[in-house]
């Protein structure tokens, strides 16, 4: 909150033209806060206005934000010096393949996409690469060190899709239950139309299929930048009223945002592994 506070008291002393430049050059929901808190600083409105906006702000982080924090070339440099030669490889590999994608049909990045990091991504569980029972890499993470586990696969499919310009209301991740091991775990859903059975992108079953030929995962449930959904069996379910989301996912867009990447270390048996001190 003390940011949110802090934040205000800024923007509420610039000089009017500057406010201006930042709505229209953000133009975003963060833009429109700037021009509230401005506009009405001198009333008692904006306390209420304002802030309403910069909570919302705050809950929903838009995935297109959190792509210009992942192609930052400091923060791919680092990743460079992290993660070495064939790690910052797979990085540059994975700028090229969005930039080259980005004619495409929606239906050929859907395909492409799941088969790029099917490919690319070795599955390692958090416990063995980053020593910790839950680690939500981001897709910098990830592709340095080529491995990670149900979630990680996820997570840069989905930033990916976004970066191509699929809609962000047409994917989601979701939760479920894989029934031949009786394990929770983690797909992408791609909505093509509203209101139609989804398809699941996975890393253990690669092929696309619609989630009413999955009769091995169970739904638990499912989100994105917009919202949380509670699931129906093989449907998209009802969207959770004043949900915040998982609290694991704000901390990975949190990690994007402050440029954060996970360091190497070495365990006691020599060999090199990366644990998460995040």
């Amino acid at each position: 909150m003390l940011h949110i506070i802090r934040f205000h008291h800024t923007i509420s002393v610039l000089p009017y033209f500057l406010v201006i430049y930042l709505f229209k050059a953000s133009n975003t929901i963060l833009g429109l806060a700037c021009l509230v808190i401005w506009k009405n600083r001198l009333k008692g409105t904006f306390v209420r206005l304002g802030f309403c906006i910069l909570l919302l702000v705050s809950l929903f982080v838009c995935a297109q934000d959190m792509l210009l924090h992942l192609r930052n070339s400091d923060i791919i440099a680092r990743a460079q010096k992290q993660y070495g030669d064939e790690g910052h490889k797979r990085i540059k590999n994975w700028l090229s393949f969005i930039d080259e994608s980005a004619d495409k049909s929606e239906w050929q990045k859907i395909h492409l996409v799941n088969d790029f990091f099917n490919k690319h991504i070795k599955y390692k569980t958090d416990d063995e690469l980053w020593h910790q029972k839950d680690y939500w890499a981001t897709p910098l993470e990830s592709l340095g060190v080529g491995m990670g586990d149900c979630e990680d696969y996820v997570i840069a499919k989905y930033f990916t899709l976004i970066a191509l310009g699929v809609p962000e209301d047409k994917v989601r991740l979701m939760y479920v239950r894989q029934k031949t091991v009786n394990q929770p775990h983690m797909v992408l859903i791609y909505i093509e139309t509203p209101n139609q059975i989804p398809f699941v992108l996975g890393n253990f079953n690669t092929k696309l299929l619609p989630a009413n030929k999955r009769g091995d995962l169970t739904p638990i449930y499912s989100f994105n930048g917009q919202g949380l959904w509670l699931a129906k069996s093989k449907g998209l379910g009802n969207k959770v009223k004043n949900s915040r989301g998982v609290s694991a996912w704000n901390t990975m867009l949190e990690r994007i945002e402050q440029g954060e990447l996970a360091p190497i270390k070495s365990n006691i048996k020599g060999t090199t592994s990366y644990v998460s001190t995040f």
